[in-house]
């Protein structure tokens, strides 16, 4: 298990937005997963958090970065702009394959909740680029029309309890061409707060992205 060292803040110069980004980078780490929060959340959020600091105890690095500036962040409907926010995490992924020239790492991204239809309409778009992708209590039925393009190996991980996200997911395994998985954790709900779950998803984040990402 790799030591993990503390992030380093930096910022991603988009074309039409300056993005606050927390970027960890392991020595030899064989790829680097980016993070896609859902709505009205940020890259503090504690949950992605505590599953990149399992992916760089495992080796990989990562990057959690703002979807939205300040300002576009008071605006509701920029929090749920499906367009937008692809074009950001695509932005942010060329951003640090370019100005970081880590070009020659292998790419995934772990998405919670909504963000994982923005980490799904982002790979279908990336096509062979990005190489792995796990969502956490995902919707993507809000990225039905991309699921046939997505050629990432997917890992779709929901709680036992968060009876209207397994059905989305259920669907979205048979449409996912892929290598895939359908991981429900017992007795958790949407937000993976009870004992243990959270640990289980950093479990099973981590081990999958050892099988594909290296």
């Amino acid at each position: 298990m790799e030591p993990v060292t503390a992030p380093k803040p930096i910022r991603l110069e988009l074309p039409h937005a300056t993005l606050a980004a927390d970027f960890t980078l392991p020595l030899h780490a064989p790829g680097i997963v980016i993070f896609a929060h859902g709505s009205g959340s940020s890259r503090l959020s504690p949950r992605n958090q505590y599953v990149a600091q399992r992916l760089q105890q495992a080796g990989f690095g990562t990057l959690l970065f703002d979807f939205l500036t300040p300002a576009e962040d008071q605006l509701v409907e920029s929090r749920f702009d499906q367009e937008l926010l692809t074009r950001r995490l695509i932005g942010a992924t060329s951003w640090v394959c370019r100005e970081l020239r880590l070009f020659d790492l292998n790419l995934g991204f772990f998405g919670a909740s909504t963000g994982s239809a923005i980490a799904l309409r982002a790979a279908a778009e990336l096509g062979d680029r990005v190489k792995a992708m796990v969502l956490r209590g995902g919707r993507p039925d809000l990225a039905a029309d991309t699921l046939d393009q997505v050629k990432a190996a997917t890992l779709l991980i929901v709680g036992g309890q968060d009876w209207p996200t397994l059905d989305p997911n259920e669907q979205a395994l048979q449409r996912l061409s892929g290598p895939k998985r359908l991981h429900v954790v017992p007795g958790a709900g949407h937000l993976f707060e009870e004992s243990g779950s959270l640990e289980e998803v950093g479990d099973l984040t981590a081990e999958w992205c050892r099988t594909h990402l290296r």
